[in-house]
Formats: C-alpha cells, structure tokens, sequence
C-alpha cells in the first residue's frame, strides 16, 4: 500500500520480485493506494504491480485488489462515490484492469462497508456523519 508514496517503482519491483522468488505468488493492492492517499498518487500501487508483472507469467500470479466504497472523501476517485453501486463496481474494476495491465482480476473485494464507519483516524460512531445511500438507492 506505500507503493507510490513511500516506495519507489524500482524498489517495489526488488520487494516483489524477492516475495515472487520465495514462493509469494499472491500480491494484494487497491485502487485507492498508496497511502496517504493523494489524487497525484492514485492508482498508482496498482500500477507498480502491473507492470513488475509484466516481466513474468500472469497466470503464475494471483492478483487482489479492493474497489473504495463511500468516504466522503477521496473525491478523485469516481467522484467520491456514494454508493458501492453497479456502475462504480464496474468503473472501479475497469480501472484496476486498465492500471493493473492485464485483462483480469483474481480476487476483487470491497475496501470498506458501503455505509458510514469511523475510519482514517475517526473512532467515535456518528450518526450524523452517515451517508445518503439510502435516499441514493431510494432515488432509483
């Protein structure tokens, strides 16, 4: 997840080419790494991984990755989405596959509830902070 941020491509690619070479054949990213997530970074996790990939077999390697649910923030992606719909499933995979460079996914899976928690640094539960998926999905 610092791939991008923290990690640059030539040393992502030494970390995953140790795992791979030790018998780590799965490598899990999401769409909205590295962290701390900025729209200048964005995908770009995703990115590293794909093309490190690129020098070896796909089907000797198991990618995952995570589809970002409603935050109220990281706007930059698809707009800030308001709710784990099937358009933004299908945007958010799109994606992945575009970033990733390859024509599939192994395992896809949701980063987060698609409903209000308290995360990045929140811990309390507030009600007031929920989001309008309900009047989203009743709009429909």
């Amino acid at each position: 997840m610092l791939f991008g941020e923290m990690t640059s491509f030539g040393e992502a690619c030494d970390l995953m080419s140790v795992a791979f070479d030790s018998g780590v054949s799965l490598f899990d990213t999401a769409e909205m790494y590295p962290v701390p997530q900025r729209a200048e970074t964005s995908g770009r996790s995703e990115e590293f991984v794909g093309r490190w990939m690129k020098a070896r077999r796909r089907e000797e390697i198991t990618i995952a990755t995570k589809i970002a649910g409603p935050s109220g923030q990281m706007s930059w992606i698809r707009g800030g989405p308001v709710a784990l719909d099937a358009a933004n499933i299908k945007l958010a995979v799109e994606g992945s596959l575009r970033r990733l460079g390859t024509d599939y996914i192994d395992l896809m899976q949701l980063h987060w509830p698609d409903r209000y928690v308290p995360m990045f640094g929140d811990v309390d539960f507030d009600p007031a902070r929920c989001f309008k998926v309900l009047q989203h999905i009743a709009s429909k």
